[in-house]
This record gives structure tokens, sequence and C-alpha cells, in this order.
């Protein structure tokens, strides 16, 4: 295997093809049926690290519950991980460059390092490889990194091959709640060194199912759960290639508005909702959001791509126990555009990307 850092060497491989997608992953009824070959060497990996003391604390069941109200937003009490994660680093602006002073992966212990993902055969030319690691903090059992060579030194701006490849590991696991997503600059990125996340969710959130308005061929606007966001839609494995670019072309607009963003992809229904026709696919979320550098003081909670979707993981126990839903969309939505604002983004966006 060849690699840019010492301990991508000998890294062993996962190769897949187009046969090893899972289009109809299981229902939120049994989603532990039938792992695919994907999840059963990801979590067999990420829970031997587990057991040999690679992550900063050790995760265990973590309380759980639905706040009262019409949104349904997910509170998740980890104090380990507000206690023990290394702090974010400073970002001063969108356009940061790459800094090798600062923690990177290349830094990363190659037992941390669990595979790397190639694909072979088709749809269309493969994406970039990923090595997929473990997050030393993790948010939820199987939470991984999933990173371009790491000896590229890129910056966390988001790109179409990386996306696509991200949007692949979707399609390989067979459980709904495995979900991927990206923290842009000022938007909740702790790293500057081009990554993803992919974790396992145990809960449905509103935005897989809700029907979004259609803001032109490609693209609508969803307004489920407690920020709106841009949603795009991949129905097959061709809409991989033509989905990822749109994306990124959109959040490159955003940035260069000065806007940061956030990216989700999550198994759900076609953009008109459960009932129009066509089955399930992926779901594409793009949040464009003020940017914030450094730290808000007062804030009950970091907003990135977890709150964004309707997921609170909460630092201590008081928190949790008596956070109401009016109090974190407080939170949440100081960093949302006003809506005259985002609806003539939307606009743009769609002449944008209809040329």
């Amino acid at each position: 295997m060849a690699g840019g850092e010492p301990g991508e060497r000998n890294l062993e491989e996962f190769v897949y093809g187009e046969e090893d997608f899972v289009l109809q992953a299981a229902g939120w009824g049994d989603p532990d049926s039938a792992p695919s070959r994907f999840d059963r060497v990801l979590l067999a990996g990420w829970s031997d690290r587990m057991e040999r003391g690679l992550f900063r604390y050790r995760l265990g069941p973590l309380p759980t519950r639905v706040l009262p109200g019409p949104v349904r937003l997910v509170a998740q009490l980890n104090e380990q991980r507000s206690a023990e994660r290394r702090p974010p680093q400073p970002v001063r602006s969108l356009r940061d460059p790459f800094d090798p002073g600062a923690f990177n992966f290349t830094r990363l212990r190659p037992a941390e390092l669990l595979f790397r993902l190639r694909r072979t055969g088709g749809p269309g030319p493969p994406p970039d490889p990923l090595l997929v690691a473990i997050n030393a903090s993790p948010l939820e059992r199987g939470h991984v990194l999933l990173l371009p060579e790491p000896a590229r030194r890129l910056p966390q701006v988001l790109t179409a091959p990386v996306l696509r490849g991200a949007l692949e590991a979707a399609l390989l696991s067979s459980h709904p709640g495995f979900r991927v997503g990206f923290n842009g600059l000022g938007g909740g990125a702790s790293v500057n060194h081009l990554h993803l996340h992919g974790l396992y969710l145990g809960r449905p959130l509103p935005l897989e199912e809700a029907p979004a308005e259609p803001l032109g061929p490609c693209l609508g606007l969803l307004r489920a759960g407690p920020a709106p966001a841009f949603l795009f839609f991949v129905p097959d494995p061709a809409a991989l290639e033509p989905v990822s670019r749109a994306v990124c072309r959109a959040a490159e607009y955003l940035a260069g508005a000065g806007l940061a963003y956030n990216v989700l992809a999550t198994r759900g229904n076609p953009p008109a909702g459960p009932g129009a026709g066509g089955g399930r696919g992926l779901r594409v979320l793009l949040w464009a959001r003020r940017p914030l550098f450094g730290p808000k003081a007062g804030e009950p909670f970091a907003v990135a791509l977890c709150e964004l979707a309707g997921l609170l993981p909460l630092p201590s126990e008081p928190l949790y126990r008596d956070i109401t839903e009016v109090q974190a969309l407080s939170a949440i939505r100081q960093h949302l555009l006003p809506e005259p604002e985002l609806l003539h983004l939307g606009r743009e966006l769609a002449r944008l990307l209809e040329n």
C-alpha cells in the first residue's frame, strides 16, 4: 500500500464496487438487521481500538431524550467529550491555509487508522481514496473520520472528489442512521485539515422525510428541523458525481459571499417527501450560516452539523436535564441567516446550478 505518511503504509484496503452499494438500507423498525460488509469491518475495527485504549475516553451508552416540542430535537449527554476532547484550533477566516505547526491528521498514530476505502469499476471514474480513522473523541459508537491523503495537507474546504467518496461510503452502510457530514471553517470545524465525519446515529430525524420547497431542478429548501437547509438528492449511484459537484459549487459560492457552511448526507425520501413516488436515496443538506471564529460567550453548546440536524450533544447533566426546545432553537438560530436573505440566496444558488 502506497502512502504519504509512515502510518499509512501496509494499511488494510477496503476495496468495493458498485455491487456493494446498499440502495435500500434497513428500516428504523429493525436498524440492526443484516449489517453490510462495510459496517462489520468498520465497527469491528472501531471496537478493537476502544478495547485497546486508543480513544480519549471509554464511550458507553449515552443518556438520550427527545425534547418536548414540534421540532423533536434529540438531546444527548456526553460530558466526557466536552471535558476531554482536544481544544478546537483557532480559525481567523474562511480562507485560512493549512498550518503544519498545528495539530493535523499526519500526526495520527498508525493504530488510529482503520482502513483505506478504494473503489474499483463504475459508476464513472473512481473518487479519491479515503482513509477511515477513529475520532478519538467520539460522539457515538462507530464515529470515524474520512480523510483524503493527509500528506496532501489540504485545508478544510470541501471538494467534489472528496465529497463523492464520502457519499459512496454512506451507500456502503445498511444501517439507516449512518450519516456523513462536514463542518466548514467558521462553521464548527475544529481541525483545519480536510476531513469529513461518519457516524451511526440511533434515531431517525425529521429531515429524512419532510418535503422540501423546490427552488430549481436539483435544489430544494428544507425547513424541517431546527435550521432550514438547501437540499440535494441522490436517487441512485449515477447521481453521485453531479450532486457532489453541485453541492461543492454551491459551497464555494457561499464562501465567496462570506458565509460558512455545513453539509450532512443521510438516507431519506425524495425531496417531495414520502408517498410522492420514487424510492429512498441520499439526502444531502447544505446549511449556510454566519461564520463564527472562536467560542461565543454565553452559548449553551457549540453549533455544528449535528446541532443543525437536530441532535444536541450536551456537555453537562443540568443542561441536559433542563434545556427546553425554545432555548435550544434560540441558541442554534442566532447563527442562521434572516429569512429574506436565505430566500434570496436560494434563488441565486438555483440560477448558479442551472448554468
